[in-house]
């Protein structure tokens, strides 16, 4: 970056947006990717030239104005709770905080439309004061922004019912580009695909749209199994039971319920636990799906406890990794897709091969229609070269792997292509967020 930068920026937005404080700006250029140990050794010294708070479009616009003109990288970020790198500076540049657009526009009829900064938690809050609820949300709900789940998110609680992001859960999205004059664009329907899960590489999202779903009354509860089996079969029946509204299906086997150091009191040790929200009036029929599978159901938090005090949220989703890392840091993880009628022969071939050395942690959720059970299985970490090994092996028993080991886009996503050429259009100097998106224009 060329002298001077630093006060052409502080006299475009003003001195207290500017950060440039080496220890905040180093705090602004991390994230999680220190869950993988491949990109916490090739991440840990990426850190932006200084960053830039903004707090209005109008400070976006500008801010993407003067680094398109002085051809300095752009590297977006919202609250920092991402696993792969997205709002790593991989060529230094400016970090852009957008955090600071933290208002909720709208709570209408179906959907919330706010800021790309407001924090999940509070828009959660807000809208069943309304009578109406997220759809789906990840297990950072308190701290995560609706505009970096969107953007570097995929699904959550809630997707049992309503699927991922593409499936509809975002309606609209309030871009800029990266260009000289940058645009301000509305882009809705299919149109929004190109945005998603993109890491801010097609364009800045400032603004959204999402559905909400009326809101309901949310039991948590724990069933236990003495086996992995009985406990993955009781998963996927009371997942399929349609009679039955839920948020969350989770499965952890034992150890890894034993890291899970607040519910210690609540879980027997050797079992396998599987976490869940079902809706109020509905512990009969889970119960009678867990005597089915040889299980008992154990504890049960009210729905007017719910969201008071710890949620059984908290151990779902990545936050099962995380628990496990502050037990054990050799540990790490992978995501994967299981198949949803021969799931079953998938677990035994992985636990018959790798045993302890991969600890399953399973998730029910809905995509394009289909109910399956995904994975972030917890895995004992030795070697980069291990760790592709066991991914080859999931592989060749049909177990998909999306990598969280590495800080680009999938070119497996079946929306790639429309991100390549969205931006292309969008930035056509490479400059938002390069190095994530492959096929970067400026490669």
């Amino acid at each position: 970056m060329g002298k001077g930068w630093e006060s052409d920026v502080a006299e475009l937005l003003g001195e207290k947006k500017l950060v440039l404080d080496s220890s905040a700006v180093e705090k602004l250029s991390k994230d999680y990717y220190w869950y993988s140990p491949v990109l916490d050794a090739k991440l840990r010294g990426k850190i932006a030239d200084g960053a830039v708070k903004a707090d209005s479009e109008e400070d976006v616009a500008k801010t993407l104005a003067y680094a398109y003109a002085h051809r300095i990288p752009i590297t977006p970020r919202g609250a920092g709770t991402g696993n792969y790198g997205q709002a790593v500076p991989l060529e230094g540049g400016i970090l852009l905080d957008v955090s600071g657009l933290n208002k909720i526009v709208e709570i209408g009829n179906g959907y919330a439309r706010c800021q790309c900064g407001v924090k999940l938690g509070v828009l959660e809050k807000a809208v069943r004061e309304s009578g109406q609820e997220l759809r789906i949300y990840p297990s950072t709900l308190m701290v995560a922004t609706i505009g970096g789940f969107i953007s570097g998110g995929s699904g959550g609680i809630g997707s049992i019912t309503w699927g991922n992001l593409w499936d509809g859960n975002v309606l609209e999205a309030t871009i800029y580009t990266m260009e000289q004059s940058p645009k301000r664009v509305i882009v809705s329907g299919t149109e929004v695909q190109d945005y998603i899960h993109s890491y801010g590489t097609t364009g800045i999202v400032t603004e959204v749209v999402i559905p909400l779903a009326p809101a309901r009354l949310w039991q948590e509860s724990i069933c236990q199994f003495d086996s992995l089996e009985e406990a993955a079969l009781f998963g996927n029946a009371v997942a399929h039971d349609v009679s039955i509204p839920k948020r969350m299906v989770s499965l952890s086997e034992w150890p890894l319920p034993s890291y899970f150091t607040p519910l210690a009191k609540q879980l027997e040790k050797g079992s396998a636990a599987v976490l869940l929200e079902t809706e109020e009036g509905y512990l009969e029929a889970v119960s009678a799906h867990a005597k089915q599978a040889n299980g008992r159901m154990g504890y049960v938090k009210d729905s007017s406890q719910y969201r008071k005090g710890i949620s059984l949220s908290d151990f779902t989703w990545n936050h099962t990794t995380l628990w496990s890392l502050r037990a054990d840091p050799s540990y790490t993880y992978l995501q994967s897709g299981f198949s949803a009628t021969s799931f079953m022969d998938q677990i035994a071939s992985i636990k018959g091969k790798f045993g302890d050395e991969v600890l399953l942690h399973m998730e029910w959720m809905m995509a394009g229609g289909v109910i399956f059970p995904i994975a972030l299985p917890v895995i004992r970490y030795s070697t980069e070269e291990r760790l592709y090994e066991i991914v080859a092996y999931f592989e060749t028993i049909g177990v998909s792997v999306s990598d969280p080991h590495t800080w680009t886009v999938s070119p497996r996503s079946t929306t790639y292509g429309g991100m390549v050429e969205r931006k292309r259009v969008n930035d056509p100097l490479g400059l938002l967020n390069p190095g994530k998106l492959v096929a970067d224009p400026a490669d």
